[in-house]
């Protein structure tokens, strides 16, 4: 009797499918199918997708507490990038019971019933979005970091120490926010979603035990300007306390041209005799390629690495040729680089008419062992006849000497090395041209001039008496 009972239930479920169109859509969400445990069952598709965004809302509006150095920032789930990404689902998922002919779709309907399936609701966190949020809301609380700073007071080192800083971790931060809305989804949000930003200290650039290093002399070089003008004097100690106390860590290079630049009077400078195209011509900031070539003369003897140098267009008179180094806009310029371990001070400061340059840090050449740099020069070209241009606005019989001659060279700079005075390494740095140029003086009328046509007549370039010529200039 059991059996005819079976076999009626059967038929008249088979009876029931037969009836139903094959070309019809389930109306309403089939017994036993959720979303993000949202119950759909016998929800109309629109109704159930409904639902579901209401649920996709709530999670988005999940508040979220950061704790930032003990200070909570507030946001919600939606402010962290937060989205549903998966909005398709539920349409997806009830098409699968649409699928098959009448007796699939009615067999996979009962599976459903025995076996409800929830469908995951997914959401993401976009990287860059996370990223960016935890950045702005922890950044006002990051303490930059303090370098060291040394300055050379009454023939010492004072230190000022440095100070440790403090920046988020994003990417830890990140991960924390992103694991705290993870657990809070699974536990069904029934706990707060709170997370802490994960800071980490920042170390300065300079640090206190980098600056105390600064200790020894590594070379020191002086020059002369006791024969400048007082606007070129000027000049001299206004460039040099523009370099004075500047630090190179190691690998870092100083430019005197960025140092000392612009030159102009607003920055401090003068106007004086500076060397332009092979002629000596008044310039702010005439003179500071002495700074320039002091500069250089003691980086060699500290033994920095020379990145840029090159060498005036005529000889100056307060170095031996090849140790000069001229500063010319920024196609000529004094480059020194640190290749220590350790930092270097430059020291730069004027005493009377003399300018120095001393370079401080931690000496690791050994005691025994000495640098020398030779100048040696290999040809040397005459000046050629002197100048002379009328100027009328001199007094008959008036003289001035506008420009000293200079003597063309063509010279070398040799770097010696010894070890207790026995020469072990002998190296060219370079070779260096200099332009000869001629004496320029400017000459007022003839004393016993007959005409204004007879003063006409006086030649634009006469020849200087012999000797007038054989001085160089100091300038530049």
């Amino acid at each position: 009797m059991g059996n005819v009972w079976e076999i009626a239930g059967f038929a008249a479920a088979v009876w029931g499918l037969l009836l139903f169109s094959p070309s019809e859509s389930i109306a309403a969400v089939p017994k036993g199918l959720s979303a993000g445990g949202q119950d759909l069952s016998g929800l109309e598709i629109e109704e159930a997708q409904e639902k579901v965004e209401q649920y996709a809302a709530f999670v988005a509006g999940q508040k979220v507490t950061l704790d930032v150095a003990g200070s909570r920032v507030e946001s919600d789930a939606a402010g962290l990038g937060l989205r549903w990404v998966n909005d398709q689902a539920i349409v997806e998922a009830v098409r699968e019971y649409e699928t098959g002919n009448l007796i699939e779709r009615y067999l996979k309907q009962k599976d459903l019933e025995m076996s409800p399936v929830d469908v995951e609701v997914k959401f993401q966190i976009p990287a860059a979005e996370l990223d960016e949020y935890v950045a702005s809301v922890c950044g006002g609380f990051a303490v930059p970091a303090v370098d060291a700073a040394i300055v050379r007071e009454n023939g010492s080192f004072v230190v000022t120490p440095s100070q440790d800083g403090m920046a988020v971790d994003v990417e830890a931060t990140s991960a924390a926010l992103r694991k705290a809305v993870e657990d809070a989804a699974a536990g069904g949000f029934s706990e707060p979603i709170t997370a802490e930003a994960v800071f980490m200290p920042v170390r300065p650039v300079k640090t206190t035990e980098m600056l105390a290093a600064i200790q020894d002399m590594l070379g020191t070089y002086s020059t002369d300007f006791s024969g400048s003008s007082s606007s070129r004097a000027a000049n001299l100690r206004v460039g040099a306390a523009k370099i004075n106390g500047t630090v190179l860590m190691p690998g870092e290079t100083l430019s005197g041209y960025a140092a000392m630049q612009p030159f102009t009077k607003a920055n401090g400078y003068a106007t004086a005799a500076a060397y332009e195209n092979g002629q000596v011509v008044d310039s702010v900031g005439g003179g500071v390629c002495q700074i320039a070539t002091t500069l250089y003369n003691a980086a060699l003897l500290a033994e920095l690495e020379i990145t840029q140098r090159q060498s005036h267009s005529m000889i100056v008179t307060y170095v031996p040729p090849s140790r000069d180094a001229a500063i010319a806009g920024t196609y000529k310029d004094i480059q020194i680089t640190n290749p220590y371990d350790t930092p270097v001070y430059v020291e730069a400061q004027t005493s009377g008419q003399t300018l120095s340059f001393t370079i401080y840090g931690r000496e690791v050449r050994p005691a025994n062992r000495t640098v020398e740099y030779i100048s040696e020069t290999l040809s040397t070209t005459p000046p050629p006849d002197a100048v002379t241009r009328y100027d009328a606005s001199l007094e008959p019989g008036e003289k001035i000497k506008e420009q000293a001659s200079h003597t063309g060279r063509k010279s070398r700079l040799w770097k010696c090395v010894r070890v207790d005075g026995v020469e072990v390494e002998r190296t060219l740095l370079h070779t260096d041209t200099y332009s000869a140029s001629p004496a320029i003086y400017r000459v007022g009328p003839a004393v016993q001039a007959a005409s204004e046509e007879a003063q006409q007549t006086l030649m634009p370039e006469i020849p200087a008496p012999a000797g007038e010529w054989e001085t160089d200039d100091e300038t530049n």
